[in-house]
């Protein structure tokens, strides 16, 4: 006997269920007896699996250290180089200015320039033959010579003085 399929679209407000193909089977299990159950041995874990358990974990553990330490050292190493990458570009700046200072200083140190600056600024102006004044000076000499005698006086022995003062006297 064929089974007909339903058709799977319908126009209804509330659409049947639709009932699968296959329906399998129900087990029917035991009834359950009053007979005293055996106590089933409980898996202990032995001590070698209970050692490797413990170096599993610290393996685990030195493994993350390490993982950490390599990240934490790699963030240092960046933060050390995008600072060396700040002051690079701070030099460059700073450097860029005083070639800028630099060629305003030659600019303003222009002959031109100084003498532009000294006529507006200051009121200067070149020098005429009017405002030149001639002075004549007698040649003589105006170094006066010492009046005063200089004595100098040595370390002389005993009886040198008593010579010397023997000679003033007379």
């Amino acid at each position: 006997m064929a089974m007909q399929r339903p058709i799977k679209y319908q126009y209804e407000t509330s659409p049947r269920k639709l009932q699968p193909e296959y329906r399998p089977a129900r087990k029917k299990y035991p009834p359950k007896s009053t007979a005293p159950k055996q106590k089933t041995a409980t898996p202990k874990i032995s001590a070698k699996k209970k050692e490797g358990r413990k170096k599993l974990v610290i393996s685990l553990m030195v493994l993350f250290a390490v993982i950490f330490t390599i990240s934490y050292r790699n963030s240092q190493i960046d933060e050390a180089f995008r600072k060396g990458e700040e002051m690079k570009q701070a030099y460059l700046e700073i450097e860029k200015e005083n070639d800028q200072l630099k060629v305003d200083i030659e600019d303003s140190l222009n002959y031109n320039n100084i003498e532009q600056a000294a006529k507006e600024k200051l009121g200067m102006q070149k020098l005429s033959n009017k405002q030149t004044i001639y002075i004549n000076l007698p040649k003589r000499d105006y170094i006066q010579p010492a009046t005063e005698d200089v004595v100098i006086n040595e370390n002389e022995g005993f009886f040198t003085k008593i010579i010397n003062s023997i000679m003033n006297l007379f």
